[in-house]
């Protein structure tokens, strides 16, 4: 059966040192979320079982993933495994909005 999450809607809503994470959609074998970081806010180091793809709506921000920077502006989508340690970080001037898709639901 479908589930349809209205835009001001969420799952389930997690906040901390500039960084809200609200889940859109998750199933046993997927996750959707919206994660909004204040400037110069970053993630914690991440490391888990599956897959991502983060696909940056406003901002900029870095995402560190293993030993490589990649920085992403509006409307740039990358994909990488989530066993290779990861993090981001608003690098830009005004709040950075992004959508993480992944495969397992294993980070919230």
């Amino acid at each position: 059966m479908a589930k349809l999450v209205k835009a001001k809607e969420e799952l389930e809503k997690k906040s901390y040192d500039g960084i809200i994470y609200r889940i859109k959609s998750k199933s046993e074998r997927l996750l959707v979320l919206k994660a909004e970081l204040d400037v110069g806010a970053e993630t914690n180091v991440y490391e888990h079982e599956g897959e991502e793809v983060r696909i940056l709506l406003e901002g900029e921000i870095e995402c560190i993933i293993g030993d490589e920077i990649y920085t992403m502006k509006e409307g740039d989508a990358l994909w990488h495994p989530s066993n290779v340690p990861h993090k981001i970080k608003n690098v830009g001037n005004k709040k950075a909005v992004y959508i993480t898709i992944g495969t397992p639901s294993t980070f919230i």
